[in-house]
């Protein structure tokens, strides 16, 4: 059997393993390295084939007896195959998986004035790509260099902006290198992070109307002509979006929204029991943070101090893969949780008829739930991605909150 694998010095959350067992019929492992230690797994290690990652694809090219023009173009290498006569050749593929990103996410840089953010290796393939696509304007932002982050009024006549850094890259959620509201001329916003699936730039780009797009499509694109050079069998785009909406469905997040008593524990379990996935309650999350219930927090806090839990442990929450999210009835009055809820998930309101819902235990639904609900409803349709009727068996909702979901991603 062909030995292949990722080369990097932190891969706990990487997608390539599955990547390439939809792509191909061979082992693929993960080889954590640390740097001084580099050069002896390039030298002793057996492998048919490598795919190199953060922080090695420029010292890698040290190993390789030959490269391929982009390769030597960009100055790194992502892909190293072993020859018969045991040489190693390196590539560079995230050219192609880049040039991929750009025309499914309909972003035209030809004339453009394209700012690219970063400057490690991924800056250098971007700005290949940028020139052969013909870029009018390649403005590269680091933090030291001519073009930093305290002197970007200079150009706010941007028109495609290019993240290349691990600002906003899980675990550090939420984050984002710069903010879109002086860039007036903005055309496309594109993001090589994939995890998680939509960081807080392209969520700041969505609200504004940016045509914009993530990493995951790249990286499924790279492997793919990377599985082509070990292998050498060609994979189609429809392949690759195939693996794409594969992966975005293992991976995103169910999130169900509604009324208190809406039925969204009671569907979030039957969920479970439907896809193997774990159910993360936002509720019970803080009440183990705080060790009260949520009648306490409120009787002895109040509400305002509950939705300050709510919010953190939303966060925290939302930053999860491949989980069912079950909240509580009132997390939309706080608008930030939205992004938090949408960075790695699909949103679902669960509607119920107000006369059905349960108010057992449940501090505010012993008021007025008519007005309650006046007040809410917009707000769970502007979180929503798409609402799904409570009225009928729990199982049978629980699979139209599943269809419902993997026809979001399928759009």
């Amino acid at each position: 059997m062909l030995q292949y694998g990722l080369i990097g010095e932190k891969l706990t959350h990487s997608y390539s393993p599955l990547i390439h067992k939809a792509l191909g019929d061979y082992t693929y492992d993960l080889f954590e390295v640390e740097r001084d230690k580099l050069a002896n797994f390039m030298e002793t290690t057996p492998f048919d084939g490598l795919n190199v990652t953060i922080p090695y694809k420029q010292a890698c090219l040290a190993y390789c007896d030959q490269l391929s023009p982009a390769a030597r173009a960009i100055g790194s290498v992502n892909t190293i195959k072993r020859m018969k006569d045991g040489s190693l050749y390196g590539d560079n593929t995230d050219a192609a998986g880049f040039l991929h990103l750009l025309k499914i996410g309909n972003i035209n840089v030809k004339e453009k004035k394209v700012l690219v953010l970063g400057s490690g290796g991924s800056r250098l393939t971007a700005s290949h790509v940028l020139k052969e696509e013909g870029a009018k304007e390649i403005i590269v932002v680091s933090r030291q260099g001519v073009n930093h982050y305290d002197n970007l009024d200079q150009h706010e006549d941007s028109q495609v902006i290019i993240n290349t850094t691990p600002v906003g890259m899980y675990p550090y959620n939420g984050a984002s290198p710069v903010a879109l509201s002086p860039f007036k001329n903005l055309e496309g916003v594109v993001d090589l992070i994939y995890n998680p699936h939509q960081t807080a730039l392209l969520l700041e780009a969505k609200k504004r109307g940016i045509p914009h797009i993530g990493g995951l499509p790249m990286l499924v694109a790279q492997a793919a002509a990377a599985s082509e050079v070990f292998i050498g069998q060609r994979i189609s785009d429809e392949k690759i979006d195939q693996i794409v909406a594969s992966i975005q469905k293992e991976t995103q997040n169910i999130i169900l929204i509604g009324m208190p008593g809406s039925g969204k524990t009671t569907v979030g379990l039957a969920l479970a029991e439907l896809t193997g996935r774990k159910v993360v309650d936002t509720d019970h999350e803080i009440e183990k943070r705080t060790g009260k219930s949520i009648p306490d927090i409120f009787k002895e806090e109040g509400e305002s101090s509950f939705r300050t839990y709510e919010s953190d442990v939303i966060k925290q929450v939302g930053a999860l893969s491949g989980v069912i999210v079950t909240t509580g009835g009132g997390c939309v009055t706080r608008l930030e949780n939205e992004a938090s809820l949408h960075q790695n998930g699909v949103i679902l309101f669960l509607e119920r008829q107000l006369e059905a819902l349960d108010r057992t235990n449940r501090p505010l639904s012993m008021g007025d739930l008519a007005s309650m609900y006046e007040v809410r409803s917009p707000l769970y349709q502007q979180f929503a991605d798409q609402t799904v009727v409570n009225d009928d068996q729990v199982d049978v909702v629980a699979k139209k909150v599943l269809e419902a979901f993997y026809e979001i991603i399928d759009r």
